[in-house]
């Protein structure tokens, strides 16, 4: 993806920030790229395919606000950063929000241009004449991968929403919300459309590192499946990665996020990024804010210090997981690269990072971030397949895929971690999903797994009743409600545009 995210897409960018607008292009200016003009060579298809990896990176789609609907609006994380910077986070931890939130329009906006970008690709590109039909094809299956894996987020988080499968007219921007089974149907088409065209992880050659696999359709099929609680298919889908050879557990948990992390053999699909400044000193589309949103704020200077891990995360770690030192920092803690130590920031409360956000020192802004972004683990889906297998009454088996994530965090220490035995599923299931958060914590599936598992209201109840140590509550501004906050609202403003043809969703 780092080879991706070096090539020229300025020219494809043009043409979709252009065509949002109703005034799209009327003139073709001579010896520009218009949209009469694209879709014509097979260096275009690359282009545009390119530039659909690109939104991944977008400031909408994978930083500030993501960070708020998905760890934040868990039990895993606080806003962070100095108290009085961003409030509005506060509104998504305490629940406290209304469909006027910028949170909501800000996703909205990323997830809908990403998918448009993905929908002017799939549309076009079959239609190149001069182009090898095997690329050809390729490109279109990884658009449409992610194309669904836009959709599997936005309708896990507001349920039904548009369905939109080609580029729109100016007249036809407003769409009626489509049930969520439908969506869902059309994700899993996509990504099954996807599997049966792509390549192996292991058939792509240097310059395409980091481009959707045969691996990343099948791991996010099983997440779909799991999500909709189709065991079985979500057994299938996560033994078929399992069975496939092309992945194994990273041996040392603590280096898969860092820059020698990157595309590792545990690896099915992440987001590149690179801190490349452009011949004028402009940070690089190939960058992202990612890191800076959540990197130190202080000593030393790295970022904003926003999503900061939990009191309850910390405590849902056992006495001993090396995976608690490699996703949480603090002051006195040793940067990864040895570079520093973190100093305590006076105007913090509390403070703590990500340290699965932290990357080294680079050119350009702080938002001109290189760290990637992991989408899909092996472990996930390790995580998946035993979850899955229990659910059908296969305990024994499910053991066996837990305790290989267990196994490689503990490491060479036989005394903490140890494996876990429990074969009735009643029991072993909470173990699962504790062991997701352990595995997972800060790589933003919090919030997901809550709510597929039906644990969201129990654990903002718990939430409500507990106390500092003076006696106060901790979280007095609560306000969660299980009639209404298992989605979220749609964009008032997408509601008023519409004209009314867009509804809401209950209790808002």
């Amino acid at each position: 993806m780092k080879n991706i995210a070096k090539l020229s897409i300025i020219c494809f960018l043009v043409i979709v920030s252009s065509s949002c607008r109703h005034d799209f292009l009327d003139i073709k200016p001579r010896g520009q790229l218009t949209s009469e003009n694209f879709f014509e060579t097979e260096e275009h298809a690359i282009w545009a395919t390119n530039a659909v990896y690109q939104h991944l990176r977008d400031w909408d789609v994978h930083v500030f606000y993501f960070l708020g609907l998905t760890d934040m609006a868990s039990d895993d994380a606080y806003k962070g950063s100095e108290p009085g910077d961003a409030v509005q986070l506060n509104d998504l931890i305490n629940y406290t929000f209304d469909p006027n939130h910028p949170a909501f329009i800000s996703i909205w906006r990323g997830y809908y241009r990403g998918i448009y970008r993905a929908n002017l690709a799939i549309k076009n590109i079959p239609d190149i004449d001069d182009m090898d039909p095997d690329l050809r094809d390729r490109l279109v299956a990884e658009c449409k991968l992610i194309r669904a894996y836009f959709y599997f987020n936005i309708v896990r988080w507001f349920g039904d929403v548009p369905l939109i499968l080609e580029p729109l007219d100016p007249d036809e921007y407003f769409q009626a919300r489509i049930p969520e089974s439908e969506v869902y149907e059309q994700i899993i088409q996509d990504l099954k459309d996807a599997e049966a065209v792509l390549p192996l992880k292991s058939r792509y050659g240097a310059n395409d590192i980091g481009r959707a696999t045969k691996g990343a359709a099948q791991g996010l099929l099983a997440k779909v499946y799991l999500t909709i609680g189709d065991w079985m298919n979500a057994e299938q889908y996560a033994r078929a990665v399992v069975n496939s050879g092309e992945y194994n557990l990273w041996p040392r948990y603590n280096e898969i996020f860092l820059p020698s992390g990157e595309h590792n053999s545990e690896s099915l699909w992440e987001v590149g990024a690179m801190a490349v400044l452009s011949a004028a000193g402009v940070n690089n589309p190939g960058s992202s804010a990612y890191n800076q949103v959540q990197g130190v704020r202080g000593i030393p200077n790295l970022g904003w210090g926003f999503n900061q891990p939990s009191d309850e995360l910390i405590a849902n770690y056992e006495p001993g997981d090396p995976r608690r030192g490699a996703t949480i920092m603090g002051p006195g803690d040793v940067l990864p690269d040895g570079s520093a130590v973190i100093q305590n920031n006076p105007n913090m409360v509390n403070e703590r990072y990500n340290r699965k956000a932290w990357v080294p020192p680079h050119v350009g802004f702080q938002e001109n971030g290189p760290g990637n972004i992991r989408l899909l683990r092996y472990a996930d889906v390790l995580l998946i397949l035993a979850e899955a297998l229990n659910e059908q009454g296969n305990a024994g088996e499910a053991l066996t895929y837990i305790n290989m994530v267990r196994e490689r965090a503990r490491g060479s220490n036989n005394f903490i971690l140890r494996d876990l035995t429990e074969m009735n599923p009643s029991e072993l299931r909470p173990m699962i999903w504790r062991e997701r958060r352990s595995e997972l914590g800060m790589e933003h599936h919090r919030w997901f797994d809550l709510k597929r598992t039906d644990q969201l209201r129990i654990i903002m109840e718990e939430l409500k009743t507990l106390v500092r140590p003076n006696g106060q509550p901790k979280f007095p501004n609560l306000q969660f409600d299980e009639s209404k906050h298992y989605r979220f609202p749609i964009p008032q403003q997408e509601i008023d545009l519409s004209g009314g043809l867009m509804t809401q969703n209950p209790g808002y």
